[in-house]
């Protein structure tokens, strides 16, 4: 797992206002719906991103097939597919955004050459870690019972 100072995984979260997630589920056991509930909970606005669910609204939004089809800047990509579909992801969000900030992969989820496209255009890349977690363990809401179970849980 590459290593990610609490500084800047802090300093993301704190600057991030709008997140676009990529592959998110409607099903709301699956982790894509629950962290991305949990990120427009803690005052982000979430752009659910799912071709399977275009035109169906998650948290207040309509879910759009396509980081191409959002209006207005993006602060934040975090990806939900599988690391092999990355590359075009990546691709997408450096054409649709310029001023993006931030790339995150999810648990699971890394692509090297993909990230190393995105760093050449200034964006910082996370890969292999959630948002979610890392929001919860920095900003003291990672209670003790939840270290190291091996459970991932929908309850917010």
């Amino acid at each position: 797992m590459t290593a990610y100072s609490d500084d800047l995984l802090r300093s993301i979260l704190t600057k991030t206002r709008r997140i676009a997630v990529v592959g998110v589920s409607a099903n709301p056991v699956r982790p894509s719906y629950y962290v991305a509930r949990y990120l427009n909970l803690k005052g982000y606005d979430v752009v659910p991103v799912n071709p399977g669910h275009a035109g169906e609204v998650l948290f207040g939004q309509k879910v759009v097939a396509s980081l191409s089809e959002i209006d207005g800047p993006v602060d934040m990509v975090d990806i939900f597919r599988r690391s092999e579909a990355v590359p075009p992801v990546v691709d997408e969000a450096l054409a649709a955004f310029p001023d993006l900030q931030t790339i995150w992969m999810q648990i699971g989820v890394e692509h090297e050459a993909a990230t190393q496209k995105a760093q050449a255009r200034g964006v910082t890349v996370i890969q292999n870690r959630c948002p979610k977690i890392e929001y919860q363990r920095l900003f003291g809401e990672l209670r003790m019972g939840g270290f190291n179970t091996g459970v991932i849980s929908s309850k917010l």
